[in-house]
């Protein structure tokens, strides 16, 4: 890649959504949202370095009980692009919009997050 190429590079958000299974009868899977950081020359790149990355996180290990978990790539829930390519501390990386704030806070309730709310 040249160096000219390089510099028209902009960040982009990937976030992926993983599932869990295991070898157990019955096993509740659980998923997990991941967002991560790319570097492409455009939209298209970036998806296809996000498909490529997601796949390339798929693991399965043996827990304490013996039994074998396996982290798998479900979806791509969202490829954009950063709202500022200079990131400095605080820099707002992307914005997500929705209307239903009940089930957005369910999210928490039910476990999915380590944070607490924090409401105005």
């Amino acid at each position: 890649m040249t160096i000219e190429n390089k510099s028209k590079q902009s960040f982009y958000i990937a976030v992926i959504l993983y599932q869990s299974s295991a070898d157990v009868l019955d096993y509740q899977p659980l998923y997990q949202e991941g967002f991560f950081l790319l570097k492409a020359t455009s939209l298209e790149e970036a998806k296809k370095k996000a498909l490529v990355y997601a796949k390339q996180q798929e693991v399965s290990y043996q827990n304490e009980a013996g039994e074998t978990i396996t982290w798998f790539f479900k979806q791509i829930v969202d490829v954009n692009s950063l709202l500022y390519n200079e990131l400095e501390d605080g820099t707002e990386l992307s914005a997500r919009h929705f209307q239903n704030y009940e089930a957005y806070k369910q999210l928490d309730i039910a476990g999915l997050s380590n944070l607490s709310v924090i409401e105005k």
